[in-house]
């Protein structure tokens, strides 16, 4: 069984990290990391942008809403996530719109990433 660890922070300390700070919990986390893909346990790491890069497309009205932020109901859990290539953030909102269509309600968040590690094969 595979689990999903998302790590929250307040963005307000994790920004205000100097460069130096920042690399330094980096390297502790990578530690942790490459143990864990010794061990073929690891899979993709993703760091995200601070949540004032986010946009949220609300899918539950027609025609759907696009908001700039992390705007999903707090009654509504994080049930997975996609890790997809785009050149703009439009075509990953249009992405997005197309889950909608595939998947009505609920609300998409769109952030891009700034780390991205993929893991080794999960065994």
């Amino acid at each position: 069984m595979l689990y999903s660890i998302l790590c929250y922070h307040s963005e307000a300390v994790v920004g205000s990290w100097t460069k130096e700070q920042d690399e330094a919990t980096m390297a502790r986390l990578a530690a942790v990391q490459d143990k864990l893909a010794r061990a073929g346990r690891l899979g993709p790491v993703v760091r995200l942008m601070p949540t004032s890069a986010a946009t949220t497309l609300r899918k539950d009205r027609e025609p759907p809403l696009v908001t700039d932020g992390p705007f999903a109901e707090t009654k509504e859990q994080l049930l997975g996530f996609y890790i997809v290539e785009c050149a703009k953030p439009e075509e990953a909102l249009e992405i997005a719109r197309d889950l909608g269509r595939a998947n009505p309600g609920g609300a998409y968040e769109i952030r891009p990433v700034l780390v991205f590690r993929p893991g080794g094969p999960l065994e």
